[in-house]
């Protein structure tokens, strides 16, 4: 069974935005797993008294095979929340999904053991599971060009349209990608 959490942020404020692109290749990922028709995909439940999370079960025959995480703490609180549902299930691989300023909006990498580089949800996971081995979709969400903004400032600034269509289009990608990696 595998586990893949993304990061992002709670509350309607923050949807759209570059810091969320974890919530968002999640809530993308789900719709095209219930697409297959050998899955059972559930919808999303609280598990916040339990995980601190949002969960969507998927399961291929009655068995879970995959469990989607969505934290509901702060980002830099992430790694309790893994850590938890770690604690509880068997699990043979985590994919931690999360946005990346070094990367131009419209690309993504999938990596394991690459630094943080201040991502205060990615050092929270990491210390919290004591390591960096595993598996990472980092979204590329970096498209201020010439504009002097902090990245703390940028990352929770709505995208436009055009920059969410392009966006979904690079999570399409990485969806294929890291599902090619699966066997469903």
């Amino acid at each position: 069974m595998f586990l893949i959490t993304g990061l992002g942020n709670i509350g309607k404020e923050y949807e759209s935005t570059p810091h969320n692109v974890g919530f968002l290749f999640l809530d993308i990922l789900k719709e095209r797993l219930s697409h297959i028709s050998s899955l059972q995909v559930s919808e999303w439940i609280n598990e916040e008294k339990l995980f601190s999370s949002d969960i969507c079960k998927v399961k291929k025959n009655g068995e879970l095979i995959l469990l989607l995480q969505k934290p509901l703490t702060f980002m830099n609180r992430s790694g309790i929340a893994v850590r938890s549902v770690l604690n509880k299930f068997d699990v043979d691989g985590f994919v931690l999904v999360h946005d990346d300023l070094d990367i131009p909006l419209g690309k993504y990498k999938i990596q394991s053991e690459k630094s943080p580089k201040g991502h205060k949800g990615v050092i929270s996971v990491e210390g919290n599971l004591g390591t960096s081995n595993f598996l990472r979709v980092r979204v590329g969400i970096d498209n201020r060009g010439e504009r002097k903004i902090p990245g703390e400032e940028y990352v929770l600034q709505k995208y436009s349209n055009e920059e969410l269509e392009t966006l979904r289009e690079s999570l399409e990608g990485g969806i294929d990608d890291l599902l090619s990696i699966f066997e469903f």
